[in-house]
């Protein structure tokens, strides 16, 4: 039995609603320094046919013998995901033409893989949170690349890929919109890259999704899915969906049926296009790789590798709410990425967490996405943060003058105490000072003063005035006491 959707996920057509249903087959990279069953290279790029091993070019003779660390990866994956690990697994040979694959067939697993049914809890917006099943996690080899740009008759191959290994994560169908599944897949990377099973750069090709698309009234039993394969960034995901659910819906309103097939996403035209039609299990002939032993460990196998795991996001997301403090929201977006919570912790270190997070997200998050750089590239250390967090909380500077601060450490670098003493930075608290100020601006526009008495909200305008007198350093708090004592307000 499927969930509904939400009468705000469904999609209005010409004849009534409609609800998508989505299910996800996502292809992740595993992180490891040689393929699945040969000790090629599975490093990224290299010259074409650099990375080849003769197990891989499918030479008469060659055994697969698999490689440990990868089996590792996939247990890892699977505890990641609260998923049940079986002790035992088998490989199997799945018979299709693969251009790209010498040997004829693809090694996968089926019928009995490595890791069995789990959940991955998503957080779609603020206020809303999805669980969302998984259905199992098998490891497989990839194939290779066929270029057809090179010449005008010939197409070559780049084996490479062949035999890098793969775990292929296979969600249930219970996504309702592209929304809820570019959340998944986002949170599905941040997983990975936690455990450091994949990193996830799509780019790359390392995680690229197939995504399963039908629909339905809602309440009706499920429709006829069309798979769009090989979707490789998380905002083509959502455009593929949104377009794929479109095109069903229109032709099931116009009385036709959707046809069972395999498609491609093209982002250029915002379309998908028929690419073959959709292969069942029986048609690749599935049977027990002769040459492949069944996979067998025991359980203090998989508690040894669960106690090596890193704090994984929910439960990081979970102590940053209980420890420091924060909203719901403001902790999710910290540890999205493990490098940019472990920023913040240092940043927050002995400080108002609070006050960190904000300066994080907002000041530092926002300058790195403009400048298209990570955390780890960041020009500001979380050392030099703290500090600048440090001049506030001790009252040395104000809140606009710490971003003027941030704008010179990004831009010259050094350390954000020396440069406040060099250059002056430091706010006004002398009262007396503030006073003086105060008194001119009021002086200066008595019309105003009258004006401020009827509407106090004209205070910000006074605010603005006196700061301005002062260059920006006077102490807000001091200004906002001072004028509203001589206002009357």
């Amino acid at each position: 039995m499927t969930t509904q959707a939400a009468p705000n996920k469904l999609i209005s057509g010409a004849t009534g609603d409609w609800e998508v249903v989505i299910g996800m087959e996502i292809h992740a990279q595993v992180t490891s320094n040689a393929k699945l069953f040969s000790g090629a290279s599975a490093e990224y790029g290299g010259a074409p046919n650099d990375h080849v091993s003769l197990v891989d070019a499918a030479m008469p003779g060659m055994l697969p013998v698999i490689n440990e660390e990868c089996v590792k990866q996939a247990i890892r994956t699977g505890l990641g995901l609260e998923a049940k690990i079986n002790l035992r697994s088998v490989f199997d040979r799945k018979n299709y033409f693969y251009p790209d694959l010498p040997q004829g067939y693809q090694i996968s697993q089926y019928k009995h893989p490595i890791v069995g049914e789990g959940a991955v809890i998503v957080d779609v917006s603020p206020s809303e949170r999805i669980t969302v099943g998984i259905e199992r996690l098998h490891l497989e080899q990839d194939a290779g690349k066929s270029l057809h740009d090179l010449s005008a008759t010939e197409s070559h191959v780049d084996l490479n890929r062949s035999g890098v290994a793969l775990m292929e994560i296979v969600s249930k169908p219970d996504l309702r919109s592209a929304e809820e599944a570019r959340a998944y897949v986002s949170k599905l990377r941040t997983i990975l890259r936690y455990i450091g099973s994949c990193d996830g750069n799509m780019e790359q090709g390392s995680l690229r999704a197939d995504v399963n698309v039908s629909v339905r009234r809602p309440g009706a039993p499920l429709g006829t899915r069309c798979e769009i394969k090989n979707v490789n960034s998380i905002r083509f995901i959502g455009q593929a969906i949104d377009v794929e659910a479109r095109r069903q819906i229109g032709i099931l309103e116009d009385g036709g049926a959707i046809a069972q097939e395999t498609r491609l996403f093209d982002p250029g035209r915002g379309e998908t296009r028929s690419m073959r039609s959709k292969e069942e299990a029986h048609d690749y002939r599935y049977f027990p790789d002769p040459d492949l032993l069944p996979l067998e460990f025991d359980q203090p196998y998989v508690e040894a590798l669960r106690a090596q795991l890193p704090e994984l996001p929910d439960a990081k997301r979970a102590r940053f709410i209980d420890q420091y403090g924060l909203p719901p929201y403001d902790a999710g977006v910290l540890v999205m990425e493990r490098a940019a919570a472990d920023y913040f912790e240092e940043t927050a270190k002995g400080r108002d967490a609070k006050l960190a997070a904000n300066w994080v997200i907002n000041e530092l998050f926002g300058r790195l996405n403009k400048e298209g750089l990570d955390v780890t590239r960041s020009p500001v250390s979380a050392r030099a943060l703290g500090a600048i967090i440090d001049l506030i909380s001790q009252n040395v500077i104000s809140g606009k003058i710490a971003k003027d601060l941030f704008e010179i450490v990004w831009t010259e670098g050094g350390d954000p105490k020396e440069i406040v003493e060099a250059r002056g930075m430091k706010q006004v608290t002398d009262t007396g000072a503030i006073e003086a100020a105060v008194d001119a601006v009021i002086a200066a526009n008595p019309d105003k003063v009258e004006q401020a008495k009827a509407k106090p909200t004209m205070l910000g305008w006074f605010v603005g005035q006196v700061m301005k007198q002062t260059g920006g350093k006077a102490n807000p708090q001091s200004v906002n006491d001072l004028l509203k004592r001589k206002l009357g307000v």
